[in-house]
């Protein structure tokens, strides 16, 4: 949440940094690990692997999301191409992209998928 909210800043956008982490125990996205390696059928909004990264700061997703494209490669997990989508206008285009060694990525995802099933989850991943 620092990295965008110091771009947001440094690039002068109106509400910048608004963001939080997503609070799965109100934004369910089913398999969270489809979700977060961005695989057909499993993302926020459809197509492209788009997802929500972070939410609005309120708590609500849809609010105020921070959107990017997952690519999954043999090697890395990509996130790129990030975008507000109340703010079409806004130019992320020097922000990342942000490359992951994909076997790192899928364990920490499979922590957060863990910890998100668990009962007494923080419900908090971000």
């Amino acid at each position: 949440m620092d990295l965008v909210s110091g771009f947001e800043h440094a690039a002068g956008h109106d509400v910048p940094g608004a963001y939080a982490g997503l609070i799965l125990d109100h934004f369910n996205v089913g398999d969270l690990a489809a979700y977060l390696t961005g695989r057909p059928g499993s993302a926020y909004r459809s197509g492209n692997g788009v997802i929500a990264l972070l939410g609005c700061d309120c708590g609500e997703v849809g609010c105020w999301p921070l959107e990017a494209q997952v690519i999954t490669t043999e090697n890395s997990v990509i996130w790129r191409g990030f975008s507000q989508i109340y703010r079409p206008q806004r130019d992320y285009g020097d922000f990342g992209p942000f490359v992951f060694h994909r076997n790192q990525y899928e364990e920490a995802v499979r922590e957060a998928a863990t910890t998100s099933a668990a009962p007494a989850r923080s419900g908090n991943l971000g």
